[in-house]
Formats: C-alpha cells, structure tokens, sequence
C-alpha cells in the first residue's frame, strides 16, 4: 500500500514538476492557483478569499508586488534602513559588510565565526563557524549562483523582484537561540509561533499572541516541543516592536531573537511559504483569516 502511495506521489510530482515552467509563462495567476491547490488540495478563490492561506495569494499577486515599502522590507540590506527609520537601530545584527561581488569580501579581517546571506532571496544562507576550514571556491559558486537567481521569477513571489542581489555579513549570534515569529495583522499582533532546536532538533511551538497554546495552527507536519514555553520579561516590547514595524502594512510576520534578554531583529516575511501552509487543524486557516481583512484593498 505504502509503495503505491510513494510511487503516485512521485508521478505526480514529476509531471507538474514538468508543467511548471510552462503555466508560469503562460499566466502568473493560473499557476498560483494550481500551486496553491497542488500543495494545499484547496480550491482558491479570488474573488472571495476566506482563508489565511488565500488571502495570502491574493496578497501576494494583486498587492505586495506594487508596494515598493514591501520590497524594502524583504531585502535584507534594505529593512536595515527601515528600522533605523524607525528609531530600532539598537536591535539590528551587527554586521561586517555588504558587498556585490563575492571577490570583494577580504576574508583576512572576518572573524572566525560569521553568517552570509543573499540580500533577494529567502534561505540563500551560509554559516561559517570555522573561517579556517572554508572551501572559498565552493562557497563562492554556491554564492555566485546565488546572486544569479532571480528569486522573484522562480517563487513568483513578486515582491523580491526589484531586491538587489548582494551578499551580507553578519555576526554569528549562536546556535542554541529561539526565534520569536510574530504575526501581525492590520496592525495587531495575534499569534506568533517559537522555533528553537534549528541546527539539531528543530521544533515549532505555535501560540496565541497572550502565549496560550494555538496547537491547531501547527503546519506542514513540523513538531513540537512537549513542553509549553514562558514568555520573556519583555515580551510586550517585542510585541509593542512587531506591531510598530508592520504598521504599514496589512500582514506581515517578523522575526525576532531575544538573546539573554536583548532584542535582535531577524527579518520581516510577507508570504509565509508562499502563503502554502497546510494547518494540522483546516479550522485554524479559518480562524486566522478572520484576522486578516483585506477588503479595502
């Protein structure tokens, strides 16, 4: 039975995998709604989006794209400006450069420990934990190839696409850390989920913005921790953060570290997984899509 079910799954995933490119060319939206029903098996309705998911999509084609502010935003270089704007400079990463050719980077006067990262792209990371033992003409393809990819056009999220590919460095801030996902709608935040265990045990515990558990909200067949965390002593500075940074703005999760008591930005995301999340409870979609109203857009 199991080998059935693998085998089908595995055709199928290579004949849309075949398809892609072409719907992709012919119509942006028409290959939206067929990712969205591929991954979530949900029809998605534009005229009348009612869940998170699907006002998400409609977020992201009809809205976000022509928000230049949201560009800014996801370009890991550029919300640095953001936040500075906003009088938050105290919580950015401390970084050691920004520079558009992996050539330009003099690995002489990194430290040991470090984070790079692609400016246009989500998951385009490397950490170096030991400078001494890099293979500098691997990363340097991986990096080049990289800063090639026109991230926008192969996850048609749209709104990355006028994002300057360059390369940031940042300050290793440690491996055991809990990041703190807030979720913003129309300017309220309403529920965050905590990541912790990333480089060994990675777990995802989701919770009500008062931090009671929001177990229905759990997705993509990620875990959880057994046990229940307890929220930080300042806890509602993060929050009073979130919702000042997303103010202009209809939804947005950020992404927050609080390291032995100090807060540390992360970054801000506009479509969650292309807005794709596939909940343990279908209910919770709901419930969160009650939260999200995008009617005067």
């Amino acid at each position: 039975m199991n080998e059935k079910v693998t085998q089908k799954n595995h055709l199928k995933y290579i004949f849309a995998n075949m398809l892609r490119k072409p719907i992709k060319v012919l119509s942006k939206k028409w290959y939206i709604s067929l990712e969205y029903r591929y991954i979530t098996h949900h029809k998605l309705h534009w005229s009348n989006p009612i869940r998170y998911t699907e006002k998400l999509q409609y977020l992201r084609y009809y809205v976000y794209p022509k928000n230049d502010l949201v560009t800014k935003c996801a370009g890991r270089v550029t919300v640095r400006d953001y936040l500075k704007e906003n009088n938050l400079k105290d919580i950015l990463i401390p970084i050691y450069g920004v520079y558009d050719n992996f050539d330009d980077i003099d690995f002489n006067k990194l430290p040991n420990e470090f984070v790079m990262k692609c400016s246009h792209a989500c998951a385009f990371n490397e950490i170096v934990l030991d400078k001494n033992k890099l293979d500098l003409k691997a990363l340097k393809g991986k990096f080049n190839k990289w800063l090639k990819t026109n991230y926008a056009k192969k996850t048609l999220e749209l709104h990355y696409f006028k994002i300057k590919p360059q390369i940031i460095i940042e300050k290793y801030m440690g491996s055991d850390l809990l990041e703190y996902k807030i979720h913003v709608f129309n300017g309220k935040a309403k529920y965050l989920y905590l990541v912790s265990g990333r480089f060994k045990d990675i777990r995802y515990n989701n919770y009500y913005i008062d931090f009671t558990p929001f177990d229905e909200a759990q997705f993509n067949g990620w875990k959880k921790k057994d046990y229940d965390f307890k929220p930080p002593l300042n806890y509602q500075e993060m929050i009073n953060i979130s919702e000042k940074l997303a103010k202009p703005f209809p939804f947005v999760r950020v992404d927050l570290y609080n390291i032995d008591g100090k807060i540390y930005f992360s970054e801000m995301t506009f479509t969650p997984a292309k807005g794709t999340l596939i909940f343990d409870d279908d209910k919770a979609d709901f419930i969160i899509g009650n939260w999200l109203d995008i009617s005067k857009l």
